[in-house]
């Protein structure tokens, strides 16, 4: 009898427990009753104001400029062979058939720019975020116009970067193949290291067993170590006529054997298909195959949110347009102004909850809504003290206490504190143990993290404001933004007054551009500063996606093809 009334109560229990997540899941977030930041542009800024807008044009420019050089690809004579006698698809033409919408974040565009080895535009992929069925999907589609699709260091270092988001996130990855395989005049840079060529098969694996869902389309060439990312992916979709596999093609066969073999026999889409097993569904043409691909996104196992829809009517636009803050984009260090006028021009109603507003004042903490979505802003303004850096602690970890993502808006010292006397010896000395402290809380912190670099990006400080090292979700650069240990002209705050120091300079001057970095993929990309708002609110939306997948906490083994 007891037992019976404890089973019973039990059932209750259970029953209201669901009733009561379900309730939770209807209610809405508190509304929004953070003050506004009222920051218009005041007459004594003009100068400044002035002296920013007129540096972020020709930055601007710049951008323009290397977009519509990323975007030609491979030449002309490239595009031609690829479409008109190989009769495939561009890249960018698949990602139409294969996404939602054109309206993706795209990831480091300008990489394999400027490298020592030539211009890659693209590193010869295009990696990005996007919607298929209404889910957020990395994915990372070659582009066999840049070199053949033949993969270069950068290639590879873009494509881990590629999964580390998808890894990071819990995103589904779909792989778009058309690879001729490594560059093998630089196959030391490629092949053998950790984080090379081999690392992708790991990932894979590593994916696979996290239930991280993984699709590939074979659209062209995969040789070589290309090989293996279809047939470790969970599903395979492979176009007839123009899709491959094989670890070595047709003229390695003849070398070999001295027999003569076309590759659709040797590793074509019916040979995969039907005998191999390597591929399950078979496309006759490549439109057919990104059906093919939508229709297998939609059998992962995610429950999106119905509200959207409603979350985005009721947002509240800033109060200030978003142009302004072409002018607020700091030309250098001494041009900056208030970080909160950055800030309000970013927020939803420029609303911000400011926390120890009155302590450690060179660094602003705070609450805010960016697109509906509740934010912990971390913002330098100033040099990072002893005190900024405690509050920064103190705020780092109280975000990660309540579970809310950290956004950084850097702009860090250009150079090191001097030491000059035992007075700024001891103080630099309980900076540095600040520094520390904040650093620990950033690199602890379990929560999302996007980094902005709106300004500078230099030395120790940048540590303690969530840099590359620290791992952040996302990393983004305005195109005025430097990234280097000192900035140009400030090198004699390390180094002795010397002759060399205006090669230093001028070295610096280059090598600390946004896209120099970029080019380098030293960040997930340059945006726009006007475009800042909308690129962080599909950020934490995509961030925010990992809570819809079902059944993730179940372990399983790595998933075995055939």
């Amino acid at each position: 009898m007891f037992l019976c009334v404890r089973r019973l109560a039990e059932r209750r229990w259970s029953c209201s427990v669901r009733g009561m997540s379900s309730t939770s899941r209807r209610r809405r977030a508190p509304r929004c009753a953070f003050p506004v930041l009222d920051q218009p542009l005041q007459p004594v800024h003009q100068h400044v104001h002035d002296g920013n807008l007129r540096n972020s044009s020709a930055c601007h420019q710049t951008f323009l400029e290397l977009k519509e050089k990323v975007r030609k690809g491979g030449g002309e004579n490239a595009v031609a062979r690829h479409t008109q006698r190989n009769r495939k698809l561009l890249v960018r033409d698949r990602l139409r058939l294969l996404l939602d919408d054109e309206d993706f974040l795209e990831l480091s565009p300008f990489a394999g720019l400027g490298l020592p080895y030539g211009d890659i535009p693209s590193a010869g992929c295009l990696t990005g975020i996007g919607r298929i069925n209404g889910l957020w999907c990395v994915f990372i589609a070659n582009d066999a116009t840049v070199k053949g699709g033949t993969a270069y260091p950068i290639t590879v270092k873009k494509q881990l970067r590629a999964q580390e988001i998808a890894i990071q996130n819990r995103l589904p990855c779909v792989y778009l193949v058309d690879s001729g395989g490594a560059f093998l005049p630089l196959q030391s840079e490629i092949f053998p290291d950790k984080n090379q060529g081999g690392r992708t098969f790991y990932n894979e694996a590593i994916m696979s067993s996290m239930k991280i869902p993984q699709v590939s389309v074979v659209c062209g060439s995969c040789t070589a170590g290309g090989a293996y990312i279809p047939t470790m992916a969970e599903e395979t979709v492979m176009v007839h006529r123009i899709g491959t596999i094989f670890l070595g093609g047709p003229p390695l066969v003849k070398a070999a054997t001295g027999e003569e073999v076309t590759p659709e026999e040797l590793g074509g889409a019916r040979l995969h298909a039907e005998v191999s097993g390597c591929v399950d569904h078979f496309a006759r043409e490549e439109k057919e195959a990104y059906d093919y691909t939508r229709n297998i996104i939609s059998t992962l196992n995610f429950q999106l949110p119905e509200e959207e829809e409603e979350r985005r009517a009721e947002e509240e636009e800033p109060l200030y347009s978003s142009e302004e803050l072409l002018a607020l984009a700091p030309r250098c260090y001494n041009y900056s102004l208030d970080a909160r006028m950055v800030i309000s021009r970013l927020v939803d109603g420029s609303r911000f909850q400011e926390f120890k507003a009155r302590f450690g004042q060179t660094l602003i903490t705070g609450f805010a809504r960016i697109r509906g979505h509740l934010v912990g802003m971390v913002a330098n303004n100033g040099e990072l003290l002893y005190q900024a850096a405690l509050k920064g602690s103190h705020f780092v970890q109280l975000c990660d206490q309540r579970d809310i993502p950290l956004l950084f808006l850097q702009n860090t010292a250009p150079a090191a504190a001097p030491t000059l006397s035992t007075t700024q010896a001891e103080a630099n000395s309980n900076r540095l143990k600040a520094h520390g402290s904040m650093m620990s809380a950033v690199a602890c912190a379990s929560v999302p993290k996007i980094t902005v670099v709106i300004g500078g990006c230099h030395g120790a400080d940048s540590y303690a404001m969530c840099g590359r090292a620290f791992d952040p979700n996302f990393l983004f650069l305005w195109p005025n933004a430097r990234v280097s240990m000192v900035a140009p002209g400030h090198s004699d705050s390390l180094l002795p007054s010397d002759p060399e120091q205006d090669d230093l300079n001028e070295a610096l001057n280059k090598e600390s551009s946004a896209f120099f970095s970029s080019g380098r993929l030293w960040d997930d990309g340059v945006i726009l500063p006007q475009d800042t708002r909308k690129v962080l609110g599909k950020c934490l939306d995509i961030i925010k996606q990992q809570r819809y997948q079902l059944s993730t906490e179940k372990e399983r083994s790595t998933l075995l093809r055939v």
